[in-house]
């Protein structure tokens, strides 16, 4: 392919790819990721919490 079809295929590709607008079902997405205030917990936090206040002191 020359370089004047590729530029041109490139162009195409660019304009189709900037108007695309996909719509997103927010409520599924944050169901789907587990979001919800207040009820983060560290699972890890009481394993190593010890060990990293002695490093401190």
């Amino acid at each position: 392919m020359g370089r004047g079809r590729q530029k041109a295929k490139n162009t195409k590709i660019a304009r189709e790819l900037k108007s695309f607008s996909p719509t997103v079902n927010y409520a599924a997405l944050e169901r789907e990721l587990g979001h919800h205030e207040g009820e983060y917990v560290d699972k890890w936090a009481d394993q190593y919490s010890d060990e990293y206040e002695d490093e401190r002191a």
